[in-house]
């Protein structure tokens, strides 16, 4: 969903704000992106809020363009897989600690994808409202459920 919705933001509208209280499209990438190369780097073995991080400067906004925004992006997602996708069985019962707070690899991964889904709802939501009428849905159109569902059921 983060992806569909970022591939029809125009460049532009990334930086918009609907308030000095509001993250906009940019600093919501750059947050999660940041959150996830501190989390995954070295996740089994290393804190995960590491000290190189400063999660104020993710509320910053300062890519200077569309492009920028989406490489950090998917650093940030490439950095979750490459940690999660060797992960075994036996892994999943093990203690990591975020903050000094120890987790099983599960609660962790439990805890990041609550808070990653929150922020993927942002962006949709965001991106929705300034696409307006230009919005391509992610899921089944308004008003079209029995529509779909009639040709699902067939």
């Amino acid at each position: 969903m983060g992806d569909k919705s970022l591939a029809q933001i125009d460049e532009e509208k990334i930086h918009f704000n609907f308030d000095e209280n509001s993250n906009n499209v940019a600093t919501i990438v750059k947050h999660l992106a940041g959150n996830m190369l501190s989390r995954w780097t070295d996740f089994l073995s290393s804190d995960g809020e590491k000290e190189w991080r400063n999660r104020e400067t993710e509320f910053e906004d300062t890519f200077q363009s569309k492009a920028e925004m989406m490489d950090y992006w998917e650093k940030g997602w490439n950095c979750l897989f490459n940690a999660i996708d060797p992960l075994k069985e036996e892994d999943v019962t093990k203690t990591i600690y975020i903050r000094n707070e120890g987790h099983s690899v599960m609660g962790a991964l439990n805890r990041q994808l609550t808070h990653y889904s929150y922020h993927i709802g942002q962006l949709v939501y965001v991106i929705k409202a300034l696409k307006s009428d230009s919005w391509q849905t992610l899921s089944i159109p308004k008003g079209k459920s029995n529509e779909f569902n009639k040709e699902k059921f067939k």
